[in-house]
């Protein structure tokens, strides 16, 4: 669900943040045709807001980091149409640099670098309990050696070639009156826009200004924090001459766990327990993932049914930042059955006077007729010569887009 304060991007096309795709499809296409600029010129701006909502909200990974993270999100993620930079700013304020993955500008007016991104596994028992660890990240850092220059004081010159540029520009005649202009990376500089004489390169960097170096991030998985969420350490990203550096950015990935299952701030486990349990009550025990073991009990005369679910409350996983409040924890209960003979008939009967009566057998009037109930083969297919076929709806209009539509079976 979307951030109540964003749903900007929802409000234009005109759906609920829990819109599903289709609905989403049908309300960019009416407005589409009612805003498009043939039939509707001085709608540009708000055919443009509609295609780029779509285009953000129709992309599960980019609708995903709105809804979680709003504008923001938008921001620090990735993807997109570099054409999109003057409508998100009509719409949110501010460019989309850091939405289409390149540079933006600091609150300086200095070139901002890419933030860099990286997935850090953390498993239940960190989120639980919290974590600090230490990560080791390979980084350009500017050359202590030239500062940054590349060389001597005075050495770097702009590339003649490409007039400081970095790219040259070629036009090519294919026919009379018809030329083709062709943009490639200056081969001089490599695109820098800079050359330095090869005598006069800083011999630590060899000109490239920028070194190599390990950094060694301490960092602190809080309580509570979940899969998907994002650590942030500000400007420690790579540098270079001129350039603000940008964001590392640790995005959690949470493992998979044997026992439980979370769901928010809730856990959940499966719990085996005999028939005999099941009737007359029981107790076991577990590990919790603090390490304690919790002694679970149920008492005598409260029946579980097979596939029911209890739930203790406050032994879930611990709010972030609030880690002293905790969700619950919900315990589904997989009843095991005995094997079949396993006690004798005489037994069986005593068994039978204990248990609730059974319903009575039914009066029936007219023609009867006896059967077995046989254990079914789950190896063997479908009897009866029945024909399964798959076939798609051509008259739904939508269906094309969601695979194979309705499943038959014709005698």
């Amino acid at each position: 669900m979307a951030n109540v304060a964003d749903t900007k991007l929802y409000d234009i096309l005109g759906v609920p943040p829990g819109a599903s795709d289709n609905e989403l499809k049908k309300a960019y296409r009416k407005l589409a045709k009612e805003y498009h600029p043939d039939k509707n010129p001085n709608a540009g701006d708000k055919f443009k807001e509609i295609s780029f909502a779509y285009e953000v909200l129709s992309n599960p990974e980019k609708r995903e980091l709105y809804d979680r993270y709003g504008e923001q999100g938008l921001r620090e993620g990735s993807g997109g149409s570099s054409g999109m930079d003057d409508i998100f700013s009509h719409i949110f304020g501010g460019g989309l640099f850091n939405f289409m993955g390149g540079q933006s500008r600091s609150r300086n007016g200095r070139r901002r670098g890419e933030d860099m991104m990286h997935p850090l596994k953390v498993s239940l028992e960190d989120l639980y309990n919290g974590k600090t660890t230490k990560l080791q990240l390979s980084k350009n850092v500017l050359c202590s050696a030239c500062n940054g220059q590349g060389g001597k004081s005075g050495a770097v010159q702009k590339c003649s070639a490409c007039r400081g540029r970095g790219v040259r520009i070629m036009i090519r005649q294919l026919a009379p009156g018809m030329v083709q202009q062709m943009q490639s990376v200056c081969s001089d500089c490599n695109g820098e826009g800079e050359v330095i004489n090869e005598k006069d390169r800083c011999k630590k960097c060899e000109g490239k200004k920028v070194i190599k170096e390990v950094k060694i991030l301490e960092v602190h998985v809080d309580k509570g924090m979940k899969h998907g969420q994002r650590i942030t350490f500000s400007g420690e990203a790579d540098q270079a001459p001129g350039v603000e550096p940008g964001d590392i950015v640790l995005l959690l990935q949470e493992k998979e766990n044997e026992v439980f299952q979370r769901d928010g701030n809730d856990l959940h486990m499966t719990h085996k327990i005999g028939l005999v349990e099941a009737l007359c009550g029981f107790q076991f025990t577990f590990k919790h993932l603090d390490g304690r073991q919790i002694v679970v009990k149920y008492p005598p005369g409260k029946v579980i049914e097979p596939g029911c679910v209890r739930v203790v409350r406050g032994e879930g996983m611990p709010q972030y930042r609030n880690p002293f409040e905790k969700g619950d924890l919900y315990i589904k209960f997989d009843v095991q059955f005995p094997e079949n003979n396993w006690i004798s008939p005489e037994k069986l009967s005593e068994l039978e006077d204990l248990l609730p009566a059974r319903p009575e057998f039914p009066n029936v009037i007219g023609d009867t007729e006896e059967v077995d109930l046989q254990e079914l083969d789950t190896t063997r297919g479908s009897g009866g010569g029945h024909r399964r076929e798959v076939y798609i709806d051509s008259s739904d209009e939508e269906s094309s887009h969601h695979g194979p539509g309705v499943q038959c079976a014709h005698q």
